[in-house]
Formats: structure tokens, C-alpha cells, sequence
């Protein structure tokens, strides 16, 4: 399993990002450390924190802990709504530098598309990338309008957009518009919050001897989307990342993808107010 935990997704400017990895999403600062430390310990290399998380400073020691060269692991971060603009971005990045005890991240993004600020925002995170400070710059919760409105003024064509994606909302036309212009897409919430109880998933599970959850991750791996699921049991880190032993059938990536509902768990990019 380690040696697949490293198969990676070339992103545009060249930088290798992990297919899978581990989401610490409402994981307490304490049990970041601990969990995230498992989890690098388990073969996973990639780790997606974000400083409206709160556990920077637990996801920094436990890559400490783990005794994983810090080149070898790839860690994702991204700037709160509260921080947006210029000036406050470029402080919020050091902050959250601060609480990783990190002189880079591999990956930064602009949490959540907020009116009138996320230009200002992208600028900072432009001359972070300019700087070295981060290996490469991106987005979340964007839809094509946003994206159309940022490209369009920008120097860096966003490389990542991390965003809600699962088979209940697949997304099409963003993830279309985002192979398009190279964008890696990235999916939170892959399992849907635990709402994984449909018969489909059931079925070609037991085809593979695969839960439902692996059956979506690797449904995600199949569409070239990165997958980031959230646990904080031992047990589900190992469950979770055990997807590469098998492949689905063109006929079964099709039939997931027809559950879509559109269908979200999370907020809706276009109608947010924090």
C-alpha cells in the first residue's frame, strides 16, 4: 500500500500531488497530531489542513512526529474568508507558516470565493508562489463563473480547485471547464458525510471485496480527482487507502456517476455568508 500512497497527478506548473490523502476537516488540534502522524505512518503522503480547521499547529507536529522527510510529504493549507484581500492574505499565509512550523506548503488555496476579495487574494497568493513559499497555488468551492472571472485578470491559472465532488454531485460541466484549463480537481467530502448507503455501491463492492467508500475513492481515482477522505480511526486510514488493487469497469464508473443528484452536503459556493 505505501508504494501506491505515492502515485501522484502532475499539476500544471509540474509539481507531483498525491492522489489520495488524508483531510483533517473538524478534527480537533490534538487528535490532528496524532491522526495525521498515523496516517504518515501508514504510507500517506499527502495531508489537507486549512487554517478555519484550527489544528495547523496539530497537523504540523504530526508530520514532525512521523520522522517523514518534510520534501517527501506534500501539505495543503488554505486562506480563510476573514483573511481575504492583499495585504491580510500575506499575513494570514505566515501565520498558518507559523503554526506548521513549515517554511513552505506545497499547495495553498483561497478557501471559499468571496465577492470583491478573492482577486486581491489570488494576487497575494501569486507572489507567495513567486516567493517559494508555496509549490504551487489554487482555488476551492469555485464554480466556472468564478473561475472565468479570476483567470481572466490573473498571471497563474489556478492549479488546483478543490471542491464538493461525489457521486450524489458529480459536477460535470466544473470538472469538464476544469480539464480544460488544466486545473486539477479535488474532491472534499468524497464520502459523502457517511451517506453511503445506496445498493450500487453495496453491489460492486461485494464484486471486489471492497466497501462502499473504497468503491467511491476509487471511482474518484478513476476520474482523475484527487481524493482526500476524512477519518480519525487507525483502522479506516489503512481501509480507506487500501483502493489500489483493483480497477471499475467503464460500465460501473458510468453507473456511479449516474446517482448524481446534485445533490450537496456542504455549503453552495454561489449562496455562503461566513
Amino acid at each position: 500500500m505505501t508504494k501506491a500512497l505515492t502515485e501522484s497527478y502532475t499539476l500544471s506548473n509540474g509539481v507531483e500531488m498525491p492522489k489520495f490523502g488524508l483531510g483533517v476537516w473538524k478534527v480537533a488540534d490534538d487528535v490532528a497530531a496524532s491522526t495525521v502522524q498515523a496516517a504518515i505512518e501508514a504510507g500517506y503522503r499527502s495531508i489537507d489542513t486549512a487554517a478555519a480547521y484550527q489544528n495547523e499547529v496539530g497537523t504540523g507536529a504530526g508530520v514532525r512526529a512521523s520522522g517523514v522527510v518534510r520534501d517527501q510529504l506534500f501539505v495543503t493549507t488554505k486562506i480563510w474568508n476573514a483573511d481575504q484581500g492583499y495585504d491580510t492574505t500575506l499575513a494570514a499565509f505566515q501565520a498558518s507558516l507559523d503554526k506548521l512550523q513549515m517554511d513552505y506548503v506545497d499547495l495553498i488555496l483561497i478557501h471559499w470565493p468571496v465577492k470583491g476579495k478573492y482577486k486581491d487574494t489570488w494576487r497575494a497568493l501569486e507572489k507567495i508562489y513567486s516567493e517559494g513559499k508555496a509549490r504551487a497555488i489554487g482555488v476551492s468551492n469555485f464554480q466556472i463563473h468564478h473561475l472565468e472571472d479570476l483567470i481572466e485578470s490573473s498571471e497563474i491559472v489556478p492549479m488546483v480547485n478543490q471542491v464538493e465532488y461525489h457521486p450524489l454531485l458529480t459536477q460535470v460541466d466544473l470538472h469538464s471547464f476544469c480539464q480544460q484549463h488544466n486545473i486539477r480537481l479535488t474532491a472534499w467530502s468524497p464520502l459523502m458525510q457517511g451517506n453511503l448507503d445506496l445498493p450500487l455501491l453495496a453491489e460492486i463492492g461485494a464484486k471486489y471485496g471492497k466497501s462502499p467508500a473504497q468503491v467511491v475513492l476509487r471511482w474518484d481515482l478513476h476520474q482523475g480527482v484527487v481524493t482526500i477522505p476524512k477519518t480519525t480511526t487507525p483502522s479506516r486510514l489503512v481501509e480507506n487507502a487500501d483502493i489500489f488493487d483493483f480497477e471499475l469497469t467503464e460500465e460501473e464508473v458510468a453507473q456511479i456517476s449516474a446517482l448524481n443528484r446534485s445533490q450537496r452536503f456542504g455549503p453552495d459556493p454561489d449562496n455562503f455568508n461566513f
